[in-house]
């Protein structure tokens, strides 16, 4: 079995990742404050390529079937950046989607096992669902 081995750039980076979704939800909250999304957009990059290496993240993020993904986030940062704020988290959560689709079924798993939140993705409706879409990936 694999071992997650768990350093201090990779607390620190997942630290960075948890701040970085807080600041942008911060900024969604505030009517789409382009100075907490661009914060939340920072942080969170930088977080996950502490968590995961800095090849890897290139690794991921340059790879052929993530391309629209990266593009995507990338633009969206950008019109975050320039000031606008509404179209880039619009594209930033696309871009989001596409290059996280994979890990879904992942985190569906971990959910499961959270003791209150568990039971509530165990329900049948919620199960079929999840099963409806277990293994699909967003089309590239």
């Amino acid at each position: 079995m694999v071992s997650f081995e768990m350093n201090d750039r990779k607390k620190i980076g997942l630290g960075l990742t948890g701040f970085g979704i807080f600041f942008s939800f911060l900024g969604i909250i505030f009517f789409f404050d382009k100075g907490l999304l661009a914060m939340g957009n920072i942080l969170f990059i930088s977080g996950v390529s502490l968590t995961i290496g800095p090849k890897s993240t290139m690794q991921f993020f340059m790879k052929r079937q993530n391309f629209k993904g990266t593009m995507s986030f990338g633009a969206g940062f950008f019109f975050v950046v320039i000031g606008w704020p509404i179209l880039g988290m619009i594209l930033e959560a696309y871009g989001f989607i596409v290059l996280f689709s994979g890990f879904w079924p992942t985190l569906a798993v971990f959910l499961q096992r959270i003791p209150i939140l568990g039971w509530v993705f165990q329900q049948p409706f919620v199960r079929s669902f999840m099963d409806r879409y277990r293994g699909r990936r967003v089309p590239v």
